[in-house]
């Protein structure tokens, strides 16, 4: 049984199809890839799996489990946690307060706790603290975890939303173009703690533009353009297929990963 299994699934947005008939497996505890030219569907493709747009047609299997048509929240329950290409944090609280963001959608406490401080929300208020300052050590931010988020680097938003997504306990981690806006020796950092995300266990799907990053990274990858399929592989059957090569217009962007 495929970890997570895309069949035949169909995006159309008026007259305009996104993405076209794409059958797809990701492998558990894999790094997954998908790449392609700007409006190739990936995120639209990311956005399907994850519950923010619901198919016009086509089928979406996590673990077995048909979730073609679950809202963003009951995937988030699941295990299937997403980051975007832009950070969306909280800019003026602390660093450690957006992270304990994540981990309140696994507590059960509830308004009447909340307001009479009940030791129900006392214990889980702890363990959310917790688990993300956990989640900030493992992506190496723990020492900001006091600080306001508006006064931190780019590089660190792009780890802080990691920790977040970290701190939701997902099986999966869906990373929109994590390596966006930042330097090459911190797209370097970023590629390290993703294998690092795979190694503990979670599963990583990422779209990214920086070709030498996911050739260097990915178990797998699938490309897209114009909504459909049009190769899948490892890093080195891509990088010498010539469909993918002619899509990427004389094949600049892959060329320079050879």
């Amino acid at each position: 049984m495929a970890f997570i299994e895309v069949k035949g699934i169909t995006k159309k947005f008026g007259g305009l199809t996104a993405v076209d008939n794409v059958d797809f497996e990701i492998e558990q505890g894999k790094i997954t890839a998908i790449i392609g030219p700007n409006g190739a569907g990936k995120s639209t493709f990311f956005n399907l799996i994850n519950g923010f747009h619901k198919p016009t047609s086509g089928r979406i299997l996590f673990e077995g489990k048909d979730i073609t048509k679950i809202p963003v929240h009951k995937g988030a329950h699941l295990g299937i946690a997403r980051t975007f290409q832009t950070t969306h944090l909280f800019e003026q609280s602390t660093v450690v307060d957006n992270v304990i963001v994540g981990h309140r959608l696994r507590t059960k406490s509830n308004l009447f706790d909340a307001v009479f401080r009940t030791r129900r929300e006392k214990q889980e208020e702890k363990k959310a603290y917790e688990i993300a300052m956990g989640a900030l050590e493992f992506v190496g931010m723990a020492h900001l975890a006091d600080t306001p988020v508006s006064t931190i680097t780019q590089e660190a938003k792009k780890r802080v939303a990691i920790a977040l997504a970290l701190a939701t306990g997902p099986k999966v981690m869906f990373l929109d173009e994590p390596a966006a806006g930042i330097n090459p020796e911190e797209t370097d950092g970023l590629a390290q703690l993703m294998k690092k995300i795979a190694a503990s266990g979670i599963t990583v799907c990422t779209i990214e533009h920086k070709m030498q990053m996911i050739m260097g990274m990915a178990d797998k990858i699938m490309v897209l353009n114009q909504g459909a399929k049009i190769a899948e592989g490892t890093p080195d059957e891509i990088k010498n297929n010539p469909v993918v090569i002619e899509a990427y217009l004389g094949g600049e962007a892959i060329a320079e990963v050879n």
